[in-house]
């Protein structure tokens, strides 16, 4: 090898190693191998058993497979009364009696057979929402039991999960993949078939028809889709999210009363506020001091750009409300909702810990927004009223909360078939919230309740059409995952920004009187929720 060879490949290799790519992977690595984020899989007793069929696998190994799947559904943001039913189908699969306990972002697990027992703990370093990965975990447990030789439960097809979760590829990184030597990582292909390159893997229900033979299912290719479904990218690049973002928040200003000015100060404060929020996200930081950030990029921009729209329009430097449009991206929706739901499922542990999260972001965002408006001297006064048609009123009230819903089950991950059922859901169930306070002036903690019934009703009425194969398989889509973007839009921000707003400025009464109104109405949304699911549901409707 020549001397310019010899240079040539030092100076790759230095870029290969001290590129920005190259030094978060490692960093993450590190992260991974300092804390027990991940479920441990190079020990003897699991490596042993990883090319023998699940069933017949030793304790240690089928524990891997109920602890890691428990894991991915947690860090996907649903509630803990769903992880715990999703290990217990598995393990119910497997013999194996599995008992748990789940909170926000940890669980401890006890799995026991006939002559053994296993405890794992397994801790998450932060917490996030991911509907797509929801969604990819219900196929998955469907997978596994036809895949074990039982009865699937997700769909009326048996086969819908089988080729489903069979085509997904393979996206882990040898780089951030810890075992990745042991389960066979770096890019592979789908499960027990040639990669099909043309096609995005894992969107039709057709892809990679591959059918294990009942029972012959191994350990390590269990473990290979899991790879698959925790390694999966994201749906969107920040420019989706941020549009997203911008689209969501001008529809959820219209929504609460604002016009075509206060729309488009929402729509850019927003747009840039979630892009520092997914700059800042892509590189780990505290999720606190991010959405305090965001909220004070959206809240400036926001105000910023009706300054500079008052030199050509002047009437616009006195909507001096729209800026608490444009900060309500960052409504933890799901924290909240799911928090509810645990509850009522009576996990109060989880449910506890859900509610103070919400509340703590809530804080962060609305002491961040109070701050700005303090620095600026603005006082929010409240939209000014639109005066229109009726009909008008609702048609404008239907696409925008179609919008709203849209942009949330964005940012929430979720396929664009999600999306827009739920941005459909959301839409009759918000416009119908809103339209029964105007023409029978319900109250809007009852309204919420109703609200939220209807989207409860209308999502579980759909998936159980799924169920009985009177909808496609491939809409089948969780009830939460549906149900959560299409009332986030009723959490009532505005309520919460004016409680802070009033308690900085020592207005105790008026901080009172906003803090109630807003604690009624989130308490009546998940209420609805839980009264959908106790009428649709027999496993709600009665404690066993």
């Amino acid at each position: 090898m020549g001397l310019k060879d010899s240079i040539t490949d030092s100076v790759k290799e230095y870029r290969e190693k001290y590129s920005k790519e190259s030094i978060r992977e490692r960093s993450l690595l590190d992260a991974r191998r300092l804390h027990s984020h991940s479920v441990p899989l190079a020990v003897d007793d699991v490596v042993s058993d990883l090319d023998k069929p699940l069933g017949q696998a030793n304790l240690a190994a089928k524990a891997s497979v109920i602890v890691r799947a428990g894991a991915l559904e947690l860090a996907s943001g649903t509630g803990s009364y769903r992880v715990r039913e999703l290990m217990g189908r598995i393990g119910q699969d497997l013999d194996v009696d599995v008992r748990s306990d789940v909170n926000i972002a940890d669980i401890e697990v006890s799995c026991s057979d006939s002559s053994e027992r296993i405890t794992e703990v397994v801790d998450l370093p932060t917490v996030g929402v991911n509907t797509e990965r929801i969604w990819l975990m219900e196929h998955f447990t469907d997978w596994l039991s036809v895949s074990l030789g039982r009865k699937g439960t997700y769909h009326k097809a048996a086969d819908a999960s089988q080729n489903f979760i069979a085509g997904l590829p393979n996206e882990k990184s040898m780089a951030v993949a810890p075992d990745s030597d042991i389960i066979g990582g770096g890019r592979s292909q789908p499960a027990g078939g040639e990669a099909d390159t043309a096609r995005p893997a894992g969107m039709h229900a057709g892809a990679g028809s591959v059918h294990a033979d009942a029972g012959s299912v191994t350990v390590r290719k269990v473990h290979e889709r899991l790879d698959a479904i925790e390694y999966r990218h994201r749906l969107y690049k920040p420019a989706m999210q941020v549009l997203a973002s911008a689209v969501s928040c001008a529809s959820f200003t219209f929504l609460l009363g604002g016009g075509i000015v206060d729309m488009f100060a929402a729509f850019i404060g927003a747009g840039c506020g979630q892009f520092v929020r997914s700059l800042l996200g892509r590189r780990h930081m505290n999720q606190f001091f991010v959405t305090a950030l965001a909220v004070v990029a959206a809240a400036a921009v926001s105000i910023g750009s009706l300054r500079l729209l008052g030199f050509v329009y002047p009437p616009a430097l006195a909507h001096d409300t729209a800026y608490i449009g444009a900060i309500l991206f960052v409504v933890p929706g799901f924290p909240l909702i799911t928090g509810g739901l645990d509850i009522a499922k009576l996990d109060i542990s989880s449910g506890i810990q859900r509610g103070v999260y919400f509340l703590a972001i809530i804080t962060s965002a609305t002491l961040a927004a109070w701050a700005v408006a303090d620095i600026v001297h603005l006082t929010p006064g409240g939209f000014e009223a639109l005066y229109m048609a009726p009909w008008l009123t609702a048609g404008l009230r239907f696409i925008t909360a179609f919008g709203g819903v849209w942009g949330f089950s964005v940012l929430f991950n979720s396929p664009q078939k999600m999306a827009c059922i739920a941005a459909l859901i959301g839409a009759a169930a918000d416009t119908f919230r809103l339209e029964i306070i105007d023409l029978w002036h319900m109250p809007i903690e009852a309204a919420a309740f109703l609200g939220a019934l209807i989207a409860g009703l209308l999502a579980s009425g759909w998936r159980i059409a799924v169920r009985h194969g009177l909808i496609p398989a491939e809409y089948g889509f969780p009830r939460i995952t549906l149900t959560v973007p299409s009332i986030v839009i009723m959490v009532p921000g505005l309520y919460m920004y004016e409680a802070v707003y009033y308690l900085g400025q020592f207005n105790s009464a008026a901080a009172l009187d906003w803090t109630f109104r807003a604690l009624l109405v989130v308490v009546c949304l998940p209420i609805g929720l839980a009264a959908a699911r106790i009428l649709t549901d027999r496993s709600w409707r009665y404690d066993v």
